[in-house]
């Protein structure tokens, strides 16, 4: 990792925020209370891992939705980029969330801001119906990360 942060840990309680998604919508963490969410931090729309990463979580809605487990979507990208990514994307359901202004602020909070790029690393936190982070791992940014890997462990949690 290029950051000298470490990201949070498993067990610690994931810090809450409030961003808006590719509408323009707000969207809070705490409003998921009871559910698991998915935090899934790519570094930059309109690039081809991260399209894959968000595609991935867009085709497994109704999995996500039988494990009780809200998909989030971050970057550091504008709210007018995100709405005309998912647009080209065909993303329907998905959130993408907006994390420009502060910029990074939320990839800071869990520890995977990248200070040289200005983007976030390509991590997944898992929270828990509790607010505690269940799971987390960093990828290289080049690697797109296992869907099967996320639904196994939504599945143990």
């Amino acid at each position: 990792m290029e950051n000298k942060s470490s990201p949070l840990s498993v067990g610690g309680v994931a810090p809450v925020f409030a961003l808006k998604d590719q509408d323009g919508k707000e969207v809070r963490l705490a409003e998921f209370k009871g559910k698991r969410v998915l935090l899934s931090f790519h570094p930059l729309a309109w690039t081809e891992v991260c399209a894959k990463q968000m595609q991935a979580l867009e085709q497994n809605k109704a999995t996500f939705d039988a494990l009780n487990t809200v998909p989030l979507g971050l970057s550091v990208d504008t709210v007018p980029s995100k709405k005309a990514w998912a647009d080209h994307l065909g993303i329907k359901s998905l959130r993408l969330l907006s994390d420009f202004w502060p910029h990074g602020d939320v990839a800071r909070a869990y520890g995977i801001f990248r200070e040289k790029g200005g983007t976030s690393e390509r991590a997944n936190f898992i929270v828990d119906r509790n607010g505690k982070i269940a799971f987390v791992k960093v990828y290289e940014i080049s690697q797109l990360p296992d869907i099967g890997e996320i639904m196994d462990v939504l599945r143990g949690l």
